[in-house]
């Protein structure tokens, strides 16, 4: 397939050209090697230093795409509004579990350079801007084994309730934080990085609001890692355990404090949702795109399938409904990325909204080949089980939907309900 009609009249040249870029990396790279990956019965077999996924990282580094969404000023390719959605659709499009994996490798690394540190720049940012082999791997750390989606419930009064704090905990000791905890084992990359953004408590009075965000070089003595994780789907996109016992970590690494911590992480999880929204955006496109190729192909009944009306109905429809999901997922990330204030409502809408629709589109693909789409011989069963997970990575459906709603009333100016 060649992709979708750009609907946008005026898209500049050099989107043109990083669009078809990035689509022949992933399509001819990161898919063959996610169906590879994919087919390993043990997870711990897609980490080891030969596998497939490595040289994944490396490309993808070689490229520079680990530094897509990261400032010109600082070496990264820049990509903002339209340039960075093009991007994350088309590498999604690929392979959804490495095209999230790769996105974020660089989470701590934006962290620390967003808190202004010239230390941290010098000694982790620069490194990582110019790493070309993959030496460095960022993962993100915020599910914590008793708390996963209340964790992203800012603007909302359970997140300041005082009885419910986080489990990985940072106590102030004079010269350093000393980090006690767990993270649960679905913190992406978290078995394969090197450094975290870390989500932890500073003062658990406040609730989940007591929060910081802290850079966290994992080669700390008392950092420790689980097994990677062992999954129904995304099995390329590792995630695993991460443990803190009396770690020391330097005060200026603690990159957003108290005061700062509920408007981040409304940020945070603006961003978060907004590409989740674009990669499943990218995803119900392949499924669609596989199903397309499919139906002119196979014969049934005497004819192609694509000619018999019914087939011709569901795929009118999954074509629908991939070009909604391309026009709020794109409308909401140049929204946000591009605005002071992004909107978490939009975002959460189009994360619920997109990841619910590539599920749909997936099971009418896996409907579309029949018998075969139950088959691993084909693509389109393991998009299914991709699809699945993303209705509760990043915060489930459900309880994003109350976070969103709760930031609707917020606007429209309702008391808070005690």
């Amino acid at each position: 397939m060649n992709g979708y009609r750009e609907l946008c009249l005026d898209l500049p040249p050099e989107v043109d050209t990083l669009c078809n870029s990035v689509r022949k990396f992933a399509q001819n790279t990161l898919r063959p090697i996610a169906r590879e990956l994919d087919a390993m019965a043990d997870p711990a077999d897609v980490i080891a230093a030969d596998s497939p996924l490595r040289r994944a990282f490396r490309e993808a580094y070689r490229l520079g795409f680990h530094v897509a969404s990261l400032p010109t000023k600082l070496g990264g390719l820049g990509l903002r509004g339209l340039g960075f959605h093009v991007f994350i659709e088309e590498l999604s499009c690929g392979a959804v579990d490495l095209a999230l994996s790769i996105l974020t490798t660089s989470f701590p690394f934006s962290a620390a350079a967003g808190s202004g540190s010239r230390e941290l720049y010098e000694e982790f940012v620069r490194p990582y801007v110019e790493d070309r082999d993959a030496k460095y791997i960022g993962c993100w750390g915020i599910t914590e084994p008793q708390h996963g989606s209340d964790t992203l419930m800012a603007g909302t009064p359970e997140f300041h309730n005082p009885r419910v704090s986080g489990q990985v905990v940072a106590r102030d000791n004079g010269d350093c934080w000393i980090l006690n905890g767990q993270k649960s084992a679905w913190v992406t990359n978290g078995t394969i990085a090197t450094h975290m953004a870390l989500y932890l408590t500073i003062d658990p009075a406040r609730g989940m609001s007591g929060g910081g965000i802290a850079f966290v070089p994992l080669n700390l003595p008392g950092v420790s890692r689980g097994k990677p994780l062992d999954k129904l789907g995304q099995r390329a996109l590792n995630q695993g355990e991460v443990f803190f016992d009396e770690v020391r970590l330097p005060k200026s690494f603690m990159v957003t404090g108290n005061d700062r911590y509920e408007p981040m992480l409304v940020r945070t999880l603006s961003s978060a949702n907004s590409i989740m929204a674009t990669a499943f955006t990218g995803h119900a496109r392949a499924a669609y795109e596989a199903a397309l190729q499919y139906s002119m192909e196979r014969v049934q009944g005497g004819k192609r399938i694509c000619d018999h009306q019914l087939i011709q109905k569901k795929l009118f429809e999954m074509f629908s409904k991939v070009e909604t999901c391309r026009a709020l997922s794109r409308a909401v990330l140049i929204y946000n990325r591009g605005s002071g204030e992004p909107s978490i409502q939009h975002a959460i809408a189009a994360k619920t909204f997109c990841t619910q629709t590539a599920f749909e589109v997936a099971s009418d693909a896996v409907q579309v080949f029949g018998g075969y789409g139950l088959s691993r011989e084909y693509p389109v069963e393991k998009l299914l089980r991709d699809a699945r997970a993303a209705m509760i990575e990043d915060g489930t459906n459900e309880v994003l939907s109350l976070t969103g709603a709760r930031h609707i009333l917020n606007e429209a100016g309702a008391p808070k309900s005690s």
